[in-house]
């Protein structure tokens, strides 16, 4: 491992012991994917996955506490993922117990730890950072230290960062040394694709199930699609909303970490078919291809035609412009089934600035008529429980489908669930 003046004085010391550990933590981890060099970390902000408070991670809080003794903080401010409870959402007493006396116990105290290690707001927390409203957006050609799977290909993929799959707490060392290993996602070759998908659909495909198809089929490799820039047209709020469920897909039904769109996403758009390695693999998505995917999912509720008890939208966490095309889509929804409002209880979940701002607006209100609830939890965290999981709930997120208990249905069907209409 090559390391600078800069980086050869912390390992001899002389940055104090625990800055020396940091950096050797670094350097074994980079040398298993055969990193050559440590890099900068460029990007302004960083980003956390770990945001929960669970009783069983002691060892990650006396971690953080020898951080903030030895003044081992951060090197940028960060943003971290979604908290894991929020009392606006429906929970059943012995749920309550469970979250607030078994699980989730050291919430405030890791909360604290968090904000003196450099957490850039105190309502920092969610899993889509690099929306505008929140304001942790990497530019292209940044290197960052993340490691949240849908934050990281987004990053990758829509913005054109440079950022390998960590796991949790590589992330903060890297931001706490400001150096990260160089291997994979962070070298021109690669970010070259392994795969071509041929996306030929009657239609233009649902995200989440796209997403699902691909990351399924490539697992962590990199693919370039073709075929999907005529729905997309350019990379307009539309499109990001878009790529952002279909990315998360690719990343929790597989490992993708980098696809490139073409026509789309600025690699594509700038590099073309040159981003394509010889001897490329190719894989043709049609009708039929995402309807038998789809009928691969299993359901493992203990009864399969059990009523949805709740229905949870926004895994990875909604954009702005979601939050208002479905609240029109739901009035629109709730008019046709004479309904006042949705029949299962319904929790749409955001940043807590893509909130604040989507309150400032007239369908704040409109919203809240419908009966949905809005929030900013992290659904993932409030299912992975036992309790949670002998419930029916009700998901459009292959990403909280894949981890849970939870069913997936299409945009359309879960519309049509929540409004009174019929089930399929």
């Amino acid at each position: 491992m090559q390391l600078n003046e800069e980086l050869q004085a912390v390992l001899d010391g002389k940055k104090g012991e625990t800055q020396k550990k940091v950096l050797y933590t670094m350097m074994r981890y980079g040398e298993l994917f055969g990193a050559d060099a440590m890099v900068p970390v460029t990007s302004r902000y960083n980003h956390l996955v770990t945001s929960f408070g669970l009783k069983a991670l002691t060892p990650v809080y006396d971690l953080l506490d020898q951080l903030i003794r030895e003044s081992a903080f951060s090197k940028q401010k960060f943003s971290a993922d979604p908290r894991p409870l929020d009392p606006n959402v429906p929970s059943s007493f012995l749920q309550n117990i469970v979250f607030r006396h078994f699980m989730y116990t050291s919430q405030e105290q890791y909360e604290e730890q968090l904000r003196k290690l450099g957490l850039m707001d105190p309502d920092a927390f969610t899993c889509t950072c690099y929306m505008d409203e929140v304001g942790n957006v990497p530019k292209q050609g940044e290197v960052l230290s993340w490691s949240e799977s849908s934050a990281v290909v987004y990053a990758n993929s829509v913005l054109g960062a440079r950022c390998n799959r960590n796991s949790g707490i590589i992330d903060l060392m890297g931001s706490v040394l400001g150096y990260v290993p160089r291997f994979g996602l962070l070298t021109d070759e690669g970010r070259r694709a392994d795969w071509i998908v041929e996306i030929k659909t009657s239609k233009k495909p649902e995200a989440q199930l796209l997403g699902s198809a691909i990351g399924m089929k490539v697992m962590e490799d990199v693919p370039y699609i073709v075929g999907l820039d005529q729905w997309l047209k350019t990379l307009d709020e539309d499109a990001k909303t878009y790529l952002k469920d279909f990315g998360a897909a690719t990343a929790s039904n597989g490992a993708v970490g980098l696809y490139h769109v073409e026509g789309i996403t600025p690699e594509a758009v700038q590099q073309g078919r040159d981003l394509i390695k010889e001897g490329a693999k190719t894989y043709v998505i049609d009708d039929g291809e995402l309807e038998r995917i789809y009928k691969s999912y299993p359901v493992i509720w203990k009864k399969k035609n059990a009523k949805p008890k709740l229905c949870f939208m926004g895994c990875p966490h909604m954009s702005l412009n979601q939050l208002i095309t479905w609240t029109k889509r739901v009035e629109k929804g709730l008019e046709k089934t004479g309904q006042n409002k949705v029949v299962i209880p319904t929790v749409f979940t955001a940043a807590p600035a893509v909130i604040k701002e989507f309150e400032k607006t007239e369908y704040g209100a409109r919203m809240k008529d419908t009966g949905i609830i809005l929030s900013y939890i992290c659904p993932l965290m409030y299912m992975n429980n036992p309790l949670c999981g002998s419930m029916p709930v009700i998901t459009s997120s292959n990403k909280l489908r894949t981890y849970t208990s939870a069913r997936y249905y299409t945009d359309a069907q879960i519309l049509a669930l929540i409004t009174g209409g019929v089930r399929k």
